[in-house]
């Protein structure tokens, strides 16, 4: 794993910044509520993607090999969260002063990471990449999960950031419900990769 840190790294630093649905949905959440707002939307990503990754890597690559069905069912099942959310994010209020109460919460995102098709193709990707099974397997899956922990947080913290700072920039409602609909047209694209 050593000769493949800064692959590991670089892999890491494009699949926790690119646009997915996890960053859209954080980035909505500042934007909407504020920063700390946000905080529990970001823990739910950090915290359910880790567990995710300590998941896979004790055995689920084998259970995906062996019943293939599964793997498509949580593909549907997180494409129709995905669809959903960005329905949800669409008609949302878009009040200046009246904000819904109601930001993306822990426990959505937290679940949603078990049925999020890009979280589970690249932890899948990322350990059939860098870790070897016959060689150094705990060593590596630390070093694995540790990067992925820590791609996370700035992933999280970036979009967050971005949301927030879009946020100065809104000056009237039209601004509010256009960058809603954005943020909702984002996610449906990230279904439609899926499938392309």
């Amino acid at each position: 794993m050593s000769s493949q840190l800064i692959s590991l790294l670089l892999f890491g630093i494009v699949a926790s910044l690119s646009p997915g649905p996890n960053n859209i949905m954080t980035s909505y959440t500042a934007f909407n509520f504020g920063v700390k707002k946000t905080i529990p939307t970001m823990l739910g990503v950090i915290i359910g993607w880790t567990i995710l990754v300590i998941f896979l890597q004790a055995g689920s690559v084998i259970v995906f090999q062996r019943l293939e069905i599964l793997q498509k069912i949580i593909k549907f099942l997180g494409s129709i969260y995905l669809l959903f959310m960005a329905y949800k994010i669409s008609f949302s209020s878009n009040k200046l002063k009246k904000v819904s109460p109601k930001p993306i919460t822990f426990l959505n995102t937290f679940f949603f990471q078990f049925v999020n098709p890009k979280s589970i193709i690249i932890a899948l990707a990322a350990i059939a990449m860098f870790i070897n099974p016959q060689e150094n397997f705990i060593k590596d899956s630390i070093i694995l999960t540790t990067i992925f922990f820590f791609m996370a947080v700035g992933s999280q913290a970036a979009w967050c950031l971005m949301g927030k700072y879009l946020r100065k920039f809104a000056t009237s409602d039209k601004f509010i419900k256009n960058f809603n609909y954005t943020m909702s047209f984002l996610l449906i694209v990230c279904v439609i990769l899926i499938y392309v």
